[in-house]
This record gives C-alpha cells, sequence and structure tokens, in this order.
C-alpha cells in the first residue's frame, strides 16, 4: 500500500510499519525466500506501491499468477482476517493498470528488437559463446557495420557469418583473426537459438524502451512480460531480461537523485542470469547495477537465497525482504546462515532461527533509512495484495490488450475485441526459407571453378527502420553480401587472367574491385 507518501510492505507483531522510502527505491532490493514462502506475493505488493506511487514498474510472469494485477481482487475471509491482525482499516481492492507483453506475441504485445540492437555482448551470452567465439561476432558486427548491412533477423547475421567465413582472408588483417571454426561454432548456436522461437523476438518493429515509462491517472503501468512459455528456454529468458535491463542503462539520462524512481524492474529467477557467468562479464552487469540508479531506475531481484547474487551485486542491494529457508543439509545451514549475517542484528530475536521459523506470508525485513543506512532487521507479516490473486482468462487479457495505446503498435494480427484493422501477416515466417533466401549467391558466369555453386538472386528480406541511415542501408542483408561476394570473385577472375600484367597494376584492380 502506497500510505503517506510511503510504500508500506507490512507491519511488526506490534503494528509497527515497515515501509520504503520512494527516494531510497532506486538503491535496489532484494527478495528471497524457498519456494511456497510468500515472495510472489511480496513482489505483487511492492509492484502494487509503486504503482500507487506514480512509479511504472515492469517485472517479468513466470508463472501467469501476476497477470490478475490487472482486476480488482476480492477481501475473502482470509484476507480480512490478516487484516485485523494487522490493524489495517483503510484497505480496499482495487486493479491497477497493466500492459502485457509476450516475447512470442501470443499473451501480450509482440516483443521485439533486433540483431543489431541487442549487439554482440548480449547476444555472446545468450548464445553461451567461448571469448574466442565471441571476438568473432565482434568482428561480424563491425564487419556488417562498415558494409552497411542491417542486421534484423537472425537469417541476416547467418548470411553475414557465411560471408566473412568465406571472404576472411579479405579481412583478417583489418579485423583480426577469423577462424571457420568459431564461424560454424556460432551458426550452431545461432541454428539451436532459432529452435528455440528467437525468430520470434528478432525483428521489426522493435520495442521502443520509452514505452515502459508510462502512468495512467496519476498511477504507474506495471508492464507484465507474459514469460510462461518463454522460462522453458531459462537462459534465453535471462539473456533476454538481461537485454532489457541494457536497453534501460544505455537510454536512460543521468538523473542523480530523485523523490521517486522513474520505472523500478523486478528481476524474477534471478539466479539464473549469474549461472556460469565468466568473470568479465560479471564486471559489466555489475557497473550496471552500480550506475543505473542515478539514471532513476529501481532494481529488485528475486531468487532462492542471498548467495545466488554474487557478492559485489549483493552490497548494492539496500532493501531487502527475506522470507523461510529451509536447512536441511550442512550447505543449507551455511545458507540460512549468510542470510542472517546480511541484516543489522536485531537484539530481540535470533536472525538465524527466525529465518527457519517464518510461517508463508512472514518475513525479516530491513530497508534503507532516509540517511541511506540499512535499518535493523524486523520480523513482520507482509500485506495482502489489493488486486486479484491468480492468472485470468483469454477474455480478460484479450480485453486488456485490446485497450492499450500500443495494441497497432506492435501487434500484426488482430485479438478478439481488437480492431480488425490491424493487418495480417502475409503469409507465416519459415526461418529455413530466409536462411536459404540469404545465403543465395549471385551467378557470375565462368568467373568460378568447376566445383564452385553457381548463384541465384535472391529475394529482399526485411529492411531496417527509417532512420536517418535508411538510403544507405535500402538493400537487404543478403544482396548487399551477396554483391560484395560477386565483386571479391570478379576480382578473384581478373587476377587470374592478368598473370602476365605487372605486380603493381594487379595490385591497382585488386583495390579497385574490392
Amino acid at each position: 500500500m502506497f500510505v503517506n507518501n510511503r510504500i508500506l510492505i507490512g507491519k511488526t507483531e506490534d503494528k509497527r510499519e515497515l515501509f520504503i522510502l520512494p527516494e531510497m527505491a532506486n538503491r535496489h532490493g532484494l527478495i528471497t525466500g524457498a519456494s511456497g514462502s510468500g515472495k510472489t506475493i511480496t513482489l505483487k505488493v511492492m509492484a502494487e506501491s509503486f504503482a500507487d506511487a506514480g512509479v511504472p514498474v515492469f517485472l517479468a510472469d513466470v508463472k501467469g499468477d501476476l497477470a490478475g494485477t490487472a482486476f480488482a481482487g476480492e477481501i475473502n475471509e482470509k484476507i480480512q482476517k490478516r487484516l485485523d491482525n494487522l490493524g489495517i482499516e483503510d484497505f480496499k481492492a482495487q486493479n491497477y493498470p497493466v500492459r502485457f507483453w509476450d516475447l512470442y506475441g501470443e499473451k501480450g504485445h509482440h516483443l521485439r528488437a533486433t540483431i543489431e540492437s541487442v549487439g554482440s555482448d548480449v547476444l555472446s551470452i545468450i548464445l553461451g559463446l567461448s571469448e574466442a567465439q565471441e571476438g568473432n561476432l565482434a568482428i561480424a558486427f563491425a564487419i556488417a557495420k562498415d558494409e552497411e548491412l542491417p542486421l534484423n533477423t537472425v537469417a541476416d547475421l547467418r548470411a553475414v557469418l557465411q560471408f566473412i567465413s568465406e571472404n576472411r582472408s579479405d579481412y583478417n588483417a583489418k579485423y583480426g583473426q577469423i577462424t571457420p571454426q568459431s564461424i560454424g561454432a556460432i551458426q550452431r548456436s545461432l541454428l539451436q537459438l532459432q529452435n528455440q522461437g528467437a525468430d520470434k523476438f528478432f525483428g521489426q518493429p522493435m520495442l521502443e524502451i520509452e514505452d515502459f515509462f508510462q502512468t495512467k491517472d496519476g498511477r504507474g503501468v506495471i508492464n507484465i512480460l507474459d514469460s510462461v512459455k518463454l522460462f522453458q528456454s531459462s537462459d534465453l529468458y535471462a539473456a533476454f531480461l538481461l537485454w532489457i535491463l541494457n536497453e534501460l542503462f544505455n537510454k536512460s539520462p543521468e538523473v542523480g537523485d530523485l523523490d521517486k524512481p522513474k520505472l523500478v524492474f523486478f528481476f524474477d529467477e534471478a539466479h539464473l542470469l549469474f549461472n556460469n557467468m565468466p568473470s568479465y562479464r560479471l564486471k559489466m552487469i555489475t557497473q550496471i547495477v552500480k550506475l543505473i540508479r542515478s539514471r532513476g531506475i529501481g532494481l529488485y531481484f528475486i531468487s532462492q537465497a542471498p548467495t545466488d547474487i554474487p557478492g559485489d551485486i549483493l552490497a548494492q542491494l539496500g532493501n531487502r525482504v527475506q522470507h523461510a529457508l529451509r536447512a536441511y543439509t550442512p550447505a543449507d545451514q551455511k545458507t540460512v546462515r549468510a542470510a542472517a549475517d546480511a541484516f543489522r542484528t536485531n537484539q530481540s530475536f535470533n536472525t538465524e532461527q527466525a529465518i527457519l521459523e517464518l510461517g508463508t506470508g512472514e518475513a525479516l525485513i530491513s530497508f534503507q533509512n532516509e540517511k541511506g543506512a540499512p535499518e535493523i532487521v524486523e520480523r513482520a507479516t507482509i500485506l495482502p495484495p489489493q488486486s486479484r490473486m491468480g492468472t485470468i482468462t483469454t477474455e480478460e487479457r484479450n480485453h486488456i490488450i485490446a485497450a492499450s495505446p500500443f495494441v497497432t503498435k506492435y501487434d500484426a494480427v488482430a485479438r478478439p475485441g481488437q480492431s480488425n484493422t490491424i493487418s495480417a501477416p502475409s503469409k507465416p515466417f519459415d526461418p529455413s526459407q530466409a536462411q536459404a533466401e540469404a545465403l543465395a549467391k549471385y551467378s557470375i558466369g565462368t568467373s568460378f571453378k568447376k566445383d564452385e555453386p553457381k548463384q541465384t538472386t535472391v529475394k529482399q528480406t526485411a529492411s531496417k527502420p527509417a532512420t536517418k541511415s535508411t538510403a544507405k542501408r535500402g538493400k537487404s542483408t543478403a544482396e548487399k553480401a551477396g554483391e560484395r561476394f560477386v565483386t571479391n570473385a570478379a576480382g578473384v577472375a581478373g587476377r587470374e587472367a592478368s598473370k602476365g600484367i605487372s605486380k603493381g597494376i594487379g595490385s591497382f584492380f585488386k583495390n579497385l574491385f574490392k
């Protein structure tokens, strides 16, 4: 609840209020606890309270039970009993302004990004590349930029990789060593990514991150990414949220200390982000976490235990809620001790023992005070959410999507309740056909050796959106790569035909046709 310009999260047994100060909300936070201990309810209460404070929210719904935020809750006997025990009299059930998003475009606005916008760094994480493979991918991006080859889709990137692999000798001196082994590994990883549905995500129209920063009637809009299907590919889920985080960091200006955040970002199942992450990548994420608060963004990680979060990042999380943990093994006991040691000691109870005794809906809480220092840990009961708990029907979801101002901006197919003026795609996307077209080559007659296949004209793939470079990038990646291939091949043919000409003249023509 948002009460007296404070974000009320819970109350102690003696009815003392525990709240987040809006001006300290961008000092980041952490919600931890075992499965079924109440983490999702705490996340929901926080998201509602930030929205009531006029702060937009982004969160991922991995189980489908956060969608009910769009509808008013019900004050049943169980909820009323908790309210009475907490001494809360002004509680009211209400709905919240919600926007649904979905990487697959099935349960929300279709959320997309171009390969170019994701960048080689994040894409390397998505693909799980080694350092050497990552270097080759960075070279591919650099060549695509210099040759003005758009990178919108996975097919575009695979075409560029094919091209530079076949012509690597022309680029090694300028960009560094390009190895067929690394290019092959990247191609295999891209194929696996396509099999996970990546073609649904990479493309246009691309998300404008500013669309997350919306308010309605003075309340922040809660952006819910439906992740039930996405979460089945856990690596893609983690990398996708990292991309959003990176976009927020890169496109949000410095604003200094504000009276409340511009946006609060909840990263559920945060341990997936840090699993097997190399140290040089972890440094990049740590830097983002440290600096993004000066851009008005508050980050709240949700996981089972504080030990899931690397120490340098954990040190940046000032507002903490710890739900119950179980300790059946020595390793579990070590985790509980680490969780207890993260709090300022309260002399009235044993923190480690309290973590083991907490019931569902109870938590240990420590938020930052007005000086930025963590408060002494308190044992508390979390408030109930004001919106509906649980899933919603397809009809209810489609009604919310149809009422969104973004329905014609991101969605290609009309849903029940939406305007039929939304244009449907001319035909389903076929990744194998797109790849075949992207890798096709142009025929240049007898310039090739006998064992070299002739090229055929390729069809134009999706072009980049209208930008200042549209005029330069009017042709598709496949066409430009094909033309570059033809030019190089013509240079080879010219050199073969001019063996009797002096070396200097031959070098001149080589550079001319390159």
